[in-house]
C-alpha cells in the first residue's frame, strides 16, 4: 500500500522562516516606515522623484534586514574583524587617493563610487563587541586602553575628511560598546564635566571667539562657522544662519495641532532648505504641530525601549554589546538630527532615521536593524 504524504501549504513553507521574529520590533519599524512615508509625500512629491525612491530604498533597507535577521550572531561574530579591517584599509585609501567634492575627500571608486565611512557605523561596534567577548572575565583598563585605540584610528580618518557627523556616528556607536563593557563611571564623570564646563565658557567667549578672522586651530573652518551659527543665528540670517532660523520658524508655526497634512507653507513655499533631506523634522513639526511631534518621538521611544530589551535578554555578551551599540546608534541619529533642526545641536548632516531621504543612511539603518532582529531570534530559538 503506498504511503500518502501532505504537500505543505506555502504558508507552511514560509513560516518557520519567520520563526523568532521580534513582533514588536517590527511594529516599531513599521510605525516609523509609514511616518516617513507620509512625511515624504507632503514634502517630495513636487520634488522630483524622492517619494518614488524613498519608497524603493526602504523596500530594499527591509530586504536587508530580513537577510541580516537570518544570520546568527555566531556568525556575526566571525565577521568582525574582517569587517574592521576592510573598513580601516578603505578609509586609508580614501585619505591617500580618495575622490573629493566640495572640499570633502570622503569617496573612492572602486568601480562604483562608494563612501567607507558608512561602513565603519557597522563595523565598529561588531569589532568592539567581539573584543569585549574575547576578553570575558579577564578585563583589565589595558583592556579598555585597546578598545579605545581600535575606535580612535578610523574616527580620525574620518575626521580628517573631513566628516563630522559620520564621525560622532561612529564614535557614538563604539563608546556605547565600551560603556556597556562596563566602564567604570569614575572615567565617564571627568570627560562630561570637561565638556559641560567647555560648552558654558564657549558660550560666554562668543563675541571674542566668533569675530571675524579667528582661527580655533583644532577644527575646520566650516566647522567653526557651523558651531557659531548655532550660537548665534541672527548674525548672518541670509546665510549661514538661514538654515536654523527657517527651521525653528517652521516648527514654531506648527503649533499644538499643525497646519495639516500637506499644508505646511514654510515648507512648500520652500523657506526650509534640504526639506527631504536633513531638515524633514522642521516640515513635519509644521504639518502635525507638538501632537505629532510627541507622537513621533514616542515612536522612537518605543523602538529605542525595545532595542534595549532585546540587548539585555540576549544570550552572549558579544551580543548584548552589539545590540546595545545598535540601539542606541539609532538614539544618537534621532536626537542629533531634531537638535540641529531645533536650535540646540551644529548643523552636522546627520538624516532622521526613517523619515530622511537617503539610500546609503537607509540601507546602513536596515543592517542595524537586521542586527538586532537576529539577535532577538536566537534568544527565542534557544527558548524553543
Amino acid at each position: 500500500m503506498a504511503a500518502v504524504f501532505d504537500k505543505p501549504t506555502l504558508l507552511q513553507r514560509i513560516t518557520p522562516i519567520f520563526q523568532g521574529f521580534d513582533g514588536l520590533l517590527a511594529l516599531a519599524v513599521l510605525i516609523l516606515a509609514g511616518a516617513g512615508l507620509m512625511t515624504m509625500y507632503s514634502v517630495g512629491f513636487d520634488h522630483g522623484t524622492r517619494f518614488v525612491n524613498h519608497g524603493r530604498n526602504m523596500m530594499l533597507a527591509a530586504f536587508v534586514l530580513f537577510f541580516v535577521a537570518q544570520v546568527p550572531p555566531q556568525r556575526l561574530m566571525a565577521l568582525a574583524v574582517p569587517t574592521y579591517t576592510l573598513g580601516v584599509v578603505l578609509l586609508t585609501a580614501v585619505f591617500l587617493f580618495g575622490i573629493q567634492k566640495k572640499g570633502a575627500q570622503r569617496w573612492l571608486n572602486v568601480g562604483v563610487v562608494i563612501q567607507p565611512s558608512e561602513l565603519m557605523k557597522i563595523a565598529m561596534p561588531l569589532m568592539l563587541a567581539w573584543w569585549f567577548q574575547r576578553r570575558e572575565g579577564q578585563l583589565s583598563p589595558l583592556d579598555f586602553a585597546v578598545a579605545a585605540l581600535l575606535l580612535a584610528v578610523p574616527a580620525a580618518l574620518i575626521l580628517k575628511q573631513p566628516d563630522l557627523g559620520t564621525t560622532l556616528l561612529v564614535l557614538a556607536s563604539g563608546l556605547a560598546v565600551i560603556f556597556f563593557a562596563g566602564l567604570s563611571w569614575k572615567l565617564i564623570i571627568p570627560p562630561v564635566l570637561i565638556a559641560v564646563v567647555g560648552v558654558v565658557v564657549l558660550i560666554a567667549m562668543e563675541p571674542q571667539w566668533c569675530a571675524p578672522d579667528v582661527d580655533w586651530k583644532v577644527l575646520h573652518e566650516y566647522q567653526r562657522q557651523r558651531i557659531c551659527t548655532l550660537l548665534d543665528p541672527s548674525k548672518d540670517p541670509l546665510g549661514k544662519g538661514f538654515h536654523i532660523i527657517q527651521g525653528m520658524i517652521a516648527i514654531g508655526s506648527g503649533g499644538v495641532w499643525g497646519k495639516g497634512f500637506m499644508q505646511g507653507t514654510q515648507t512648500h513655499l520652500e523657506f526650509i532648505p534640504e526639506r527631504t533631506t536633513d531638515f524633514i523634522y522642521a516640515a513635519f513639526s509644521e504639518e502635525f504641530g507638538l501632537v505629532g511631534t510627541l507622537a513621533l518621538m514616542l515612536a522612537f521611544i518605543f523602538l529605542i525601549v525595545r532595542g534595549l530589551t532585546i540587548a539585555l535578554e540576549a544570550p552572549t555578551l558579544f551580543a548584548r554589546l552589539l545590540a546595545g551599540a545598535m540601539t542606541l546608534n539609532i538614539f544618537v541619529y534621532a536626537f542629533v538630527n531634531m537638535g540641529m533642526v531645533s536650535g540646540i545641536l551644529p548643523v552636522v548632516g546627520v538624516p532622521l532615521p526613517f523619515v530622511s531621504y537617503g539610500g546609503t543612511a537607509m540601507v546602513t539603518m536596515g543592517v542595524g536593524l537586521g542586527i538586532l532582529m537576529s539577535i532577538a531570534k536566537s534568544k527565542r530559538l534557544m527558548q524553543s
